[in-house]
């Protein structure tokens, strides 16, 4: 369980924690969400202090209120120096990205520019029928940050991602599911539903399995190939951990595996 609502507090970015999952609340409703400066550095800090706590299996992202996040705020980008700001930017795209653990994107409402940036981030995207999406920079004449174009090009393909960039529009939810922009479309009010059963359905499976296909995954996506030593790496420790015998027992039992490894 995730817990359907944010912790009180007033900062820009609130961190909830429910079992084995940790939650990434955006908090600027009155903005729907839009990421600060403030906020892309806060979103590195986080993730990094997330990544070395043993308790948090997952980490799910979504925004206070009825948005994700409408982007980056626009006042920062003129206020800021350009350069700090691409940097802070990257710092907590890539983080999120590299987050060793597996990451829920929930999303409704807007989820534009940065907000799809963040999603994008996402290992799982997941989505109500009120959201809609866009990639916008042509609105404002800027240039797509390259990190974030080369992850949308390696997940959604060139076509679209031009389409998305070119005309700046907003697609609804099914039409982003058939884009590839997220993987599931639920109606608004199953949304927290669906997103705990994702979590607990996670917290109950080998944390080996899933760090190890979220390495390799990214070996394939970012290499064009599987790293064969990253999968030999994983296939021994999965052999010494114990982790395959558990699982191999539990099943020939006819019981629930009690994995145990932890990275």
């Amino acid at each position: 369980m995730t817990g359907d609502s944010p912790p009180p507090g007033d900062d820009e970015l609130l961190v909830g924690r429910n079992g084995c999952a940790a939650t990434l609340w955006l908090n600027r409703p009155t903005k729907r969400n839009a990421v600060t400066y403030e906020m892309w550095q806060g979103i590195t800090a986080t993730c990094a202090e997330l990544a070395a706590d043993g308790d948090v299996r997952v980490l799910v992202v979504r925004g206070v209120g009825e948005h994700f996040c409408a982007g980056a705020d626009v006042n920062g980008l003129v206020s800021v120096d350009p350069e700090a700001y691409a940097t802070a930017n990257e710092a907590a795209s890539t983080a999120l990205a590299r987050f060793p653990k597996p990451t829920i994107a929930a999303i409704s409402g807007s989820c534009v520019g940065g907000g799809a940036q963040l999603a994008l981030a996402c290992d799982v995207r997941v989505a109500d029928d009120t959201s809609l999406f866009g990639i916008t920079p042509a609105r404002l004449g800027i240039v797509y940050p390259g990190f974030a174009l080369d992850r949308a090009v390696r997940l959604l393909g060139p076509t679209v991602v031009k389409q998305l960039i070119y005309t700046a529009e907003l697609v609804g939810a099914h039409t982003a599911r058939h884009m590839g922009l997220v993987g599931e479309v639920q109606l608004r009010d199953r949304l927290n539903t669906r997103v705990d059963e994702l979590v607990d359905a996670i917290c109950s499976r080998s944390a080996l399995t899933q760090h190890a296909a979220k390495e390799m995954v990214e070996s394939i996506v970012s290499g064009g190939e599987l790293d064969q030593a990253l999968t030999a790496r994983w296939t021994q420790l999965a052999a010494t951990s114990g982790e395959r015998d558990e699982g191999l027992s539990a099943f020939i039992e006819r019981r629930e595996p009690a994995f145990g490894w932890r990275p």
